[in-house]
């Protein structure tokens, strides 16, 4: 299938899983996960009307940007490393992804830099996985205050990564966690957080179920990655 294709089905499960919900299908962003995918497939992706693209590689998002349509619109979903900060604040127009104090303040400090202002997401690991970066939920409570005096930062709410399953219903209970938290968040804030980012390929509509605006589709709007062969050594 092409990607039109592809992205013509995905809409209609983004409109099928708004109207269970009873909302507004605009209310949720569809965010294509481009890594790996070169600017001509951007450029075809822009032409079928997708503009949201999410990289998680720096050097990656540095070489191809230049080179995609400018009608592109970028946002960072990777782990971000303190020496990719700069970077990151020139290139995108939202950082997702933000897991501690540390690099909340270095990417206030290098927008200050480049007079501007960041939005940003900040990382909840709902799971408490030892591989996976992101919050605790409870550091993050205890930290938001001080995470949103900083200056040049905008927080328009969280994001997560569930632990991997085949099915979807089960990355529904991490979604209602992050839900929550989210709700507390806003407590705490005493002002209301726009965004949930949550669901990719295999759980989306389940996150937009359980209030996703949000969604990260990678494989199932371009298809499988290509894996590199290296050839066999002699």
């Amino acid at each position: 299938m092409t990607f039109a294709e592809n992205l013509a089905s995905i809409r209609q499960r983004i409109a099928a899983a708004c109207q269970r919900a009873g909302r507004a299908e605009a209310s949720v962003t569809l965010l294509a996960v481009s890594k790996s995918h070169p600017p001509e497939t951007i450029r075809a992706a822009v032409d079928a009307g997708q503009f949201h693209f999410g990289e998680n590689k720096i050097q990656e998002a540095k070489a191809k940007i230049p080179l995609s349509p400018s009608k592109a619109r970028w946002q960072f979903i990777g782990h971000l490393q303190s020496n990719k900060v700069r970077d990151a604040v020139e290139l995108f127009e939202m950082i997702q992804g933000v897991d501690s104090l540390a690099i909340a303040r270095e990417i206030s400090k290098r927008a200050e830099q480049a007079a501007k202002t960041m939005p940003i997401l900040l990382e909840v690991n709902v799971a408490g996985e030892a591989s996976k970066f992101g919050y605790n939920p409870e550091q993050l409570l205890a930290e938001l205050s001080e995470l949103n005096a900083l200056p040049r930062l905008e927080i328009h709410g969280v994001m997560a990564i569930p632990p991997f399953s085949p099915v979807a219903e089960k990355s529904r209970p991490y979604f209602q966690r992050l839900r929550e938290l989210k709700t507390r968040a806003e407590a705490v804030l005493g002002a209301p957080l726009p965004h949930l980012s949550i669901g990719m390929s295999g759980d989306f509509e389940v996150a937009i179920e359980e209030g996703a605006t949000m969604v990260r589709v990678g494989t199932a709007l371009f298809g499988e990655r290509q894996k590199v062969v290296r050839p066999a050594a002699d």
